[in-house]
């Protein structure tokens, strides 16, 4: 067995599951994990004229959550706006059925009727009038219905609910909004298992089954626990986003017929929601299968890799393998980014290039300049990619076509590189193993497949149960690695070799048939004389 391969125990998260008869959960539970967020609402009801901004997520339930947060104070009543919201809706109106009580009797407003009005940051702002608005009066601390109307004292206090982007904005752009809102409480969406334990997180996903009038049986646990962890993209953290979760576990209800969830009606309601947003996929992989994208899964090619890409529609995420291709020649030591020429690349990727070279010239160019241009790109590639996780492929490759050691195609790649040329930790690993399996699953696993990944990655592995028995059988592998000799060893079934004193590899490994060709390119080795330099060589008289 390979020192590389990564043990299947490790292939998906592990856990202690409790019994979901024995959990009781409160109006208090769905604020699990957030310590700040209470704690900074704790610090809002004992200050006087300071007025809070709540930090939250796209995927939070925010009515929900401001319910519990509320639930904290006793007897304390609060409002949510949101939308379009009007003037009228924060101060009040008049009644003008009854116009000779007008002045004395006016329609009270969210701030008259409530202890804390909350307020969705994105709406106020849209309403440039009601924002400027709300500052004047939280600024003076009193406001008025009408004109003709004495001023009313501010008794409410105001919490901003946004993205942490919109806190930044409105502290860089609004002058008074530090003054006016100096506490911030932001939440956090997902829970560390090192700080809390399985049986809090089955009580949280109990509550916000609660929210969509359901329930869950035992069975459910376990399918549900893997979800929530591949949404944090961590073996030992789950997922807070309460939204999301309640809406998968409201079609689960809705499949299975039942309030009672079991693992048969979640897990499908996991396949209808793939197949639903899917089209993009099974568009590229009929591609893949109509042989218009080239990108053979087995054999042996010099200079060509098979890495790996994420692509993201906004509400999902595949991943799909990239042929990368390296070529050399005789020049002044650039490797050029043909992607980037093309404008086809971001500046991320552009930044894992350039680490790239530096990482090759530090192992064989300390003492002298290389004598060779190499051009690297991803073939088929029509649309703009960014990102450094194809730099331990595109190295892989270009190692390939300066030793003309052929790579194994059937393995795929994905790592990010320093200059060091240790492998860094990169993003959508679930989603890239799966990708490349699932095409080599429809062509037919050979037994020698599989992908290699940076071993730092090992703790975010999450994979579908599929290609876990494959890894099982033998028949498709999984290899961690931390640093770029580990690589081309697996790739070029060759050692790379260790350097002595002087910087030179031995002659029978792979760095050293780099070094070899290097030093044909820059003109070191003594070429072979030719005919005529032979025959005046004989002709030449002893002084």
């Amino acid at each position: 067995m390979n020192s590389n391969a990564i043990p299947v125990s490790a292939l998906s998260p592990q856990y202690k599951l409790p019994t979901i008869s024995e959990l009781t959960h409160s109006n208090q539970t769905l604020l699990l994990g957030q310590e700040r967020v209470s704690n900074a609402f704790e610090l809002l009801t004992m200050t006087a004229h300071q007025h809070m901004y709540l930090a939250d997520y796209a995927g939070v339930d925010r009515l929900e959550f401001i319910k519990s947060l509320v639930g904290i104070q006793e007897k304390q009543s609060y409002q949510y706006l949101s939308g379009n919201i009007k003037r009228s809706d924060l101060l009040g109106q008049f009644n003008e059925r009854e116009q000779n009580s007008m002045a004395e009797n006016p329609i009270p407003g969210a701030l008259a009727n409530n202890h804390y009005l909350f307020i969705c940051a994105e709406s106020l702002w849209k309403r440039e009038g009601l924002w400027d608005l709300l500052l004047d009066i939280l600024s003076k601390r009193e406001y008025k219905v009408h004109s003709s109307l004495a001023a009313t004292p501010l008794d409410c206090k105001v919490i901003l609910v946004g993205s942490s982007m919109q806190y930044s904005v409105n502290w860089v752009e609004e002058s008074r909004f530090p003054h006016l809102f100096p506490i911030l409480g932001e939440m956090v969406n997902e829970l560390d298992l090192n700080h809390s334990s399985e049986s809090e997180y089955a009580t949280w996903l109990k509550a916000v089954a609660a929210t969509v009038d359901a329930e869950l049986e035992q069975s459910a646990l376990a399918p549900l626990f893997q979800y929530c962890a591949r949404l944090a993209d961590h073996q030992q953290r789950f997922s807070l986003l309460s939204a999301q979760i309640g809406q998968m576990l409201a079609q689960a209800k809705a499949y299975g017929h039942s309030k009672l969830i079991s693992a048969q009606s979640f897990q499908y309601a996991l396949k209808q929601y793939q197949q639903r947003h899917n089209a993009s996929e099974m568009l590229s992989a009929q591609n893949f299968d109509d042989k218009f994208i080239s990108l053979p899964t087995d054999d042996y090619m010099v200079g060509q890799i098979n890495g790996l890409t994420v692509l993201d529609t906004v509400e999902y995420c595949y991943g799909e393998p990239a042929r990368i291709t390296a070529s050399v020649h005789y020049g002044d030591g650039e490797v050029a980014d043909i992607e980037r020429k093309s404008e086809l690349a971001g500046n991320i990727h552009a930044k894992g290039m350039m680490i790239l070279s530096s990482c090759l010239y530090r192992i064989f160019g300390k003492d002298a300049p290389l004598h060779l241009n190499a051009n690297i790109v991803f073939e088929q590639s029509y649309q703009e990619i960014d990102g450094d996780s194809a730099s331990l492929a595109e190295y892989c490759s270009l190692i390939s076509a300066i030793t003309e050691k052929p790579i194994d195609q059937g393995i795929a790649v994905t790592g990010a590189l320093d200059q060091f040329g240790h492998v860094q930790a990169i993003g959508g690993v679930n989603e890239k193993i799966e990708g490349f399996y699932n095409l080599c699953e429809r062509r037919g696993l050979t037994g020698r497949q599989g992908v290699i990944i940076p071993s730092s990655n090992t703790q975010q592995l999450n994979l579908n149960h599929n290609i876990i028995e494959a890894i099982k059988a033998g028949k498709f592998h999984l290899y961690g690695i931390e640093h770029i000799d580990e690589a081309v060893e697996l790739l070029m079934n060759m050692k790379a070799g260790v350097p002595d004193e002087s910087n030179n590899f031995p002659d029978d490994s792979l760095y050293g048939l780099v070094q070899d060709r290097l030093a044909r390119l820059a003109g070191y080795q003594e070429e072979e004389s030719g005919f005529f330099a032979k025959l005046l060589e004989k002709m030449k008289f002893s002084s």
